[in-house]
């Protein structure tokens, strides 16, 4: 997926964080009020005074992790709410368009999540229990990622694709760009200029992002300058870009970037989407190695079960088709005439095939066949078969996983950009009423 669950490992971090108190702490604590205010209205939906504190203590939580001083409170509540109302935004949208996601799904990465952290499922109950984490909270918010990178892929599925063209393009810049294919690790500030804006609006946005910069070459630190100027959705979580190859980045950036040396800043860069200032993190060798796998030639027969045609009636039509090939017929003629698959316009012929291409019982099945062997009837999900294997080869497929990294890359860069206008008009169209001042004064 372009799109992955990246905020599950990030929610368990701040679970795992020690349970103390700072001197840091004393300094930002949220205003608590004996009743609870609504602090904003989203469409329909509100925000609460109550939900605003909690993920402000998140977000302090992030920030101590990370060493990070933490901006001004009043910054500090400003880019919170408005996380959570693009948050609130994408939620609603979801359900308008029916998209939803299956306890079965939400169980599956709460077990992925405990492994990657080396826990058991009842070792990370206990940490949760431990740190007055409820679970089923837990499990909500494991949701609401979950459908959020679901509404982000979706979009991007409707409005992205890459041709054939755009890839051989891709690999020959590549092969004569001087910025190289490395893999960047960054951190970055967003200062959004809107479609709408007047020229005298967007020269105040320039020197906010001016003033951004200032503040990151007097040496305040990335992430405290990111909390309090970026627009970015990662703007509390430090604007980190985890790993990624240059080339998606685009020619623009990769040009600013390349040059770099990790711990330097960009000036500040405008693009459609506003004013970006870039920290280099780190840079690391994104080696493409050459890949040997075995492929197998076959072609099959397929019998479908369906309400027309039982089980036993398959497995019966399966099995006299295959004493009719053991008797030497031909299986390129059988398979035109009765195979029930789309290969049988061409004899039942698959063509090459690579470990994973077919079910297991399949592949299972046919790796154990010899060139010009033809199997029993076997079952898999589909129905009933009969294969038989034509030859064999060992295929370095190093181009292909070349093209595909190259798609992914052009894939990854076109969807950075569908995004954040989605996000963008999402927020536009929405009814937002914010009540965080008049609360405050």
């Amino acid at each position: 997926m372009l799109i992955r669950n990246y905020s599950c490992i990030f929610i368990l971090l701040i679970i795992l964080i020690p349970a103390h108190v700072t001197a840091q702490d004393a300094e930002f604590t949220p205003t608590v009020k004996a009743i609870d205010h609504i602090v904003a209205i989203v469409n329909e939906d509100v925000i609460t005074r109550k939900e605003l504190n909690e993920a402000i203590k998140t977000a302090v939580d992030r920030f101590q992790l990370q060493g990070i001083q933490l901006p001004d409170q009043q910054t500090m509540e400003n880019q919170v709410l408005e996380s959570i109302v693009t948050k609130r935004i994408q939620l609603q949208h979801a359900k308008e368009v029916g998209l939803s996601v299956s306890e079965s799904e939400i169980d599956e990465t709460v077990h992925r999540i405990a492994e990657d952290n080396k826990l058991s499922l009842q070792e990370f109950f206990s940490v949760l229990e431990k740190d007055g984490i409820s679970f089923n909270k837990f499990r909500d918010e494991i949701r609401e990622e979950m459908i959020m990178a679901r509404l982000k892929e979706r979009e991007v599925k409707n409005q992205v694709n890459v041709t054939e063209g755009e890839v051989d393009n891709f690999l020959k810049t590549q092969e004569t760009s001087a910025v190289g294919n490395d893999e960047y690790q960054l951190a970055h500030i967003l200062i959004l200029v809107a479609e709408n804006m007047n020229s005298e609006q967007i020269q105040q946005k320039s020197q906010r992002a001016d003033l951004a910069l200032a503040k990151l070459k007097q040496g305040v630190d990335f992430a405290q300058v990111a909390a309090e100027f970026s627009d970015a959705p990662d703007a509390t979580k430090g604007g980190i870009i985890d790993w990624r190859p240059i080339s998606q980045m685009g020619p623009k950036f990769a040009e600013l970037l390349s040059p770099l040396q990790p711990g330097q800043l960009t000036p500040v860069v405008q693009s459609p989407s506003g004013f970006h200032i870039f920290k280099l993190l780190g840079r690391r060798a994104q080696e493409v190695p050459t890949v040997i796998i075995d492929q197998t030639h076959a072609r099959h027969i397929l019998i479908k079960i369906n309400e027309l045609t039982s089980e036993n009636d398959a497995r019966l039509k399966i099995n006299q088709l295959k004493e009719r090939l053991d008797r030497g017929e031909n299986f390129e003629e059988i398979a035109r005439l009765y195979s029930e698959d789309t290969s049988a316009a061409s004899g039942g012929d698959l063509g090459w095939l690579s470990p994973g291409d077919t079910v297991p019982a399949f592949e299972q099945t046919m790796n154990k066949l010899l060139p010009g062997q033809i199997s029993d009837p076997v079952q898999s999900q589909f129905g009933w078969h009969v294969i038989q294997v034509l030859e064999r080869r060992s295929q370095d497929i190093s181009l292909d996983r070349r093209r595909q990294k190259a798609r992914q890359a052009i894939r990854s860069r076109k969807a950075d950009v569908v995004i954040q206008e989605w996000l963008r008009q999402l927020r536009d169209q929405a009814y937002v009423e914010l009540r965080l001042d008049a609360i405050n004064d």
